[in-house]
């Protein structure tokens, strides 16, 4: 089988062969006697035209040193050699290598002339210094195994390899290198099969990759690039193969520290955990590197807290031992000053350690007969040591593994302080975002509540859902929550910003759609680039739903900036949600905001959250909002109960996003704790609404405010008629405070003040402010509702 077809064809008999030199023969006399084809061949010359003639004519040289070069050479009694120059037959000059060799036949005298192109001359001597070069002083290993794969001949190179080629002449190629083995995996991994398959199908095997230890060097493990070649003679008959080798060690561990290099930098760090980090230094070091990897850093460190400063090195260190973190097991140790891990750790330096060790090494340390030390450093600072340890294998640690394990360390430890950066950061802003939160939500009869609020998984960090549960006049209470989109710090900050935000215009006692509309703005507002350096807020995408909820008329409104509608289920245990699509994000501005309303029966379970609850990577949001609905229909479970339930039905493993669940159940306040009397704008009414407070709070039993409320009810009222043109409403309501309201259809609001001392009016509300504990005003679509809370006793 012809590989390579359009080879040239090499040939290694001499070119002054006999069989392929041009030849003659020259009488005594110097003339050219006998002619052959071969020398016609090389210098185009027939036998006619030379036979008889003098040779010295062939000579390329003046006429007098023609003959005299020719007869000083035909003379010569032993063989001899020169370069000429010949005249060929075309008029060319050919310089050739020319043999004279003198012979005697019966007595006459003769020489036979042998001759040869120099260059061709020159190319076949190349050849065999090329062949005694690979045979004595190359450095790729040829050995020749006959057709029974047993050893024939090497050269000098194998021989050095194999400690003396002469003990294996005859043997089979497997003795050799017994322990060795073929790293390829493109061809069958054992050397008879590979040799069985060159000499049978005539394809050579290049290339392939053999790892062993050669006899003259057992200790250390080489590694070879070998090729395999059928061998045929002239005739075409197989001789056997010839296997070359080239110890490419150096080489193959250069690419195999390059590749470990690159699938360290694609690996370690890339988890933003201490343990995992330390883990992946340990997978991708072993057992390419180095047999066990151990990591020792300060419990600070692991903390995310700063590195320890000036205590003495090698104290309070954890040991962290695995390929993996579920693996990893954790025990203190320590390092006298004296020990090789003290001096790495206060020098900043590798150090190269032999010997036994004197300290604990964890699991087999004693087996170690090489062990690297090398610090973990990153901005100046020492943030612990990495223990390299060799035992199943006996290369020691050279100039090169140290680097690379300087390089890996490196790595490592900027994935460490990484990691410690981050996960200081995560735990303040769950701290922050904790703090902004509510710690309690405040007393009041309009609800009973259960929340819960789950963050998302530590490597996607702190999200910015919000919630709260403020209490409002007239015994009603609002209900927001809301979710910035992003994770960090800044996400935390933008959230208790809002809340606070959301907090202070609920006060302001405006209904849903305005808040939103009022917030959507001032988000807005943060949004624009700051001057300086043209960034913005990163608040676009906030989304954002408040509820308002009346216990006295059931009567519940909601507003939604982007956020998933509450999902209500009544107390016959029917679940529904709202079917108006929520508003834009806020932030958008331009986009108005609807009420939606609705009235809630005693004993309803409204449950507000974020997309945490209901979307996940596995489910889109419809599927989640079913699943809550499918919770729901348990209402009648006590509140905690169904947080649990809800927060279980998700699907299990690391959750990318918070998850925030509020849950209320509805109260509804009878007539036996609401009062209302409507009274015409006469001013003679006062007197009647005072009369009329006064038998209420004695129905109630709170004859000890009759005089405070009378007070309060008698200025509320005044004030309502004198600047309201329509009836005017009284409303009692007997709650965890008396409350007291005043409605009419005046759009201004009366303003405290210091009355002087010669003013006839403009003590009513100072007096009000100070009979109540609050008091204030709120707008309705007809008027407004002037209304103050009184303590019960």
């Amino acid at each position: 089988m012809d590989r390579f077809p359009n080879a040239p064809h090499v040939d290694f008999h001499s070119p002054l062969d006999l069989s392929k030199a041009a030849t003659a023969v020259l009488d005594a006399e110097g003339r050219i006697s006998g002619w052959g084809p071969s020398a016609q061949r090389l210098l185009g010359h027939s036998p006619e035209d030379v036979l008889g003639q003098p040779a010295a004519r062939l000579l390329a040289a003046a006429p007098e040193q023609r003959l005299s070069t020719l007869c000083k050479i035909c003379k010569t009694a032993r063989p001899r050699g020169t370069v000429l120059d010949l005249c060929c037959r075309d008029g060319r000059t050919l310089r050739a290598a020319v043999t004279f060799s003198p012979l005697a036949h019966r007595g006459a005298a003769a020489t036979v002339v042998v001759a040869a192109d120099l260059e061709t001359l020159r190319g076949w001597e190349a050849q065999l210094a090329m062949l005694q070069g690979l045979a004595t002083e190359s450095d790729v290993g040829l050995t020749i195994f006959d057709t029974d794969m047993r050893v024939v001949w090497a050269n000098v190179s194998t021989d050095l390899e194999l400690d003396g080629i002469a003990q294996y002449i005859g043997r089979p190629a497997s003795d050799l290198f017994p322990e060795g083995e073929f790293l390829s995996r493109h061809h069958p991994p054992d050397e008879d099969q590979i040799m069985e398959h060159v000499l049978t199908t005539g394809e050579p095997i290049m290339g392939m990759h053999y790892r062993g230890r050669a006899p003259a060097d057992p200790v250390r493990e080489h590694v070879w690039s070998c090729s395999y070649h059928r061998l045929v003679d002239a005739r075409g008959e197989l001789l056997g193969l010839f296997e070359e080798s080239l110890d490419i060690t150096e080489r193959y561990r250069a690419q195999e520290r390059l590749s470990l290099l690159v699938r360290a930098g694609k690996r370690i760090g890339a988890s933003l955990d201490v343990r995992r980090t330390a883990a992946e230094l340990a997978d991708v070091a072993v057992p390419q590197l180095a047999d066990e990897v151990l990591v020792d850093l300060p419990p600070a460190v692991i903390e995310g807290r700063q590195p320890p400063t000036g205590s003495a090195p090698g104290h309070s260190l954890l040991r962290m031992h695995g390929r993996t973190p579920e693996e990893f097991r954790t025990s203190p140790v320590s390092y006298p000053p004296w020990s090789p891990q003290a001096q790495s750790l206060a020098t900043s330096r590798p150090v190269i350690d032999a010997s036994p060790p004197e300290s604990p090494d964890g699991p087999g340390a004693d087996a170690a007969h090489s062990r690297l030390f090398v610090p973990l450093l990153t901005r100046n600072a020492v943030l612990g040591l990495a223990t390299f340890r060799r035992s199943s294998n006996p290369d020691r640690f050279g100039p090169e593994e140290q680097t690379l394990a300087v390089e890996l360390a490196e790595r490592a430890a900027v994935g460490i302080d990484n990691a410690r950066r981050y996960t200081s950061q995560h735990a303040a802003a769950l701290v922050l975002q904790r703090s902004l939160l509510p710690q309690h939500l405040p007393e009041q009869s309009a609800v009973d509540v259960a929340y819960r609020y789950l963050p998302a998984d530590s490597r996607v960090g702190v999200g910015g859902d919000w919630f709260d549960l403020i209490p409002l006049s007239g015994a009603r209470v609002g209900l927001t929550v809301g979710d910035v989109v992003g994770h960090g710090m800044h996400a935390a900050a933008t959230m208790g910003r809002l809340r606070a935000t959301v907090r202070t215009l609920a006060l302001l006692d405006l209904d849903p759609a305005e808040l939103l509309t009022r917030l959507d703005g001032l988000v807005a507002q943060d949004s624009e680039p700051r001057a300086g350096d043209g960034l913005g807020d990163e608040t676009l995408g906030v989304t954002c739903l408040y509820a308002i909820y009346d216990p006295v008329s059931g009567r519940c409104v909601w507003a939604s900036a982007g956020h998933p509608p509450p999902i209500v289920a009544d107390a016959s245990g029917s679940v529904a949600s709202s079917a108006l699509a929520p508003g834009p994000p806020l932030g958008l501005g331009g986009l108005p905001y609807e009420n939606v309303e609705l009235s809630l029966s005693g004993g309803s379970v409204v449950a507000f959250f974020t997309d945490g609850v209901v979307e996940d990577r596995s489910t889109d949001i419809d599927s989640g909002i079913d699943r809550l609905s499918q919770v729901l229909t348990w209402q009648r479970c006590p509140l905690e109960e169904l947080c649990d339930r809800a927060l279980s039905a998700r699907p299990p493993g690391p959750q990318a996003d918070d998850a925030t669940l509020l849950l209320i159940r509805t109260r509804r306040l009878g007539p036996d704790h609401v009062a209302d009397l409507e009274l015409p704008p006469d001013p003679a009414m006062v007197a009647h609404a005072r009369t009329d407070t006064e038998r209420q709070l004695t129905d109630w039993g709170l004859s000890d405010l009759s005089f405070p409320a009378a007070l309060v009810v008698s200025e509320l009222v005044t004030n309502s008629i004198r600047y309201a043109t329509g009836p005017v409403m009284l409303r009692l309501i007997r709650d965890r405070c008396l409350l007291c309201e005043v409605s009419d259809n005046a759009h201004t609001a009366p303003h405290l003040r210091r009355a002087r001392r010669d003013d006839e009016g403009g003590r009513g509300l100072f007096l009000v402010a100070q009979m109540s504990q609050r008091w204030g005003t709120r707008y309705t679509a007809s008027g407004k509702t002037i209304w103050a809370e009184l303590a019960i006793p």
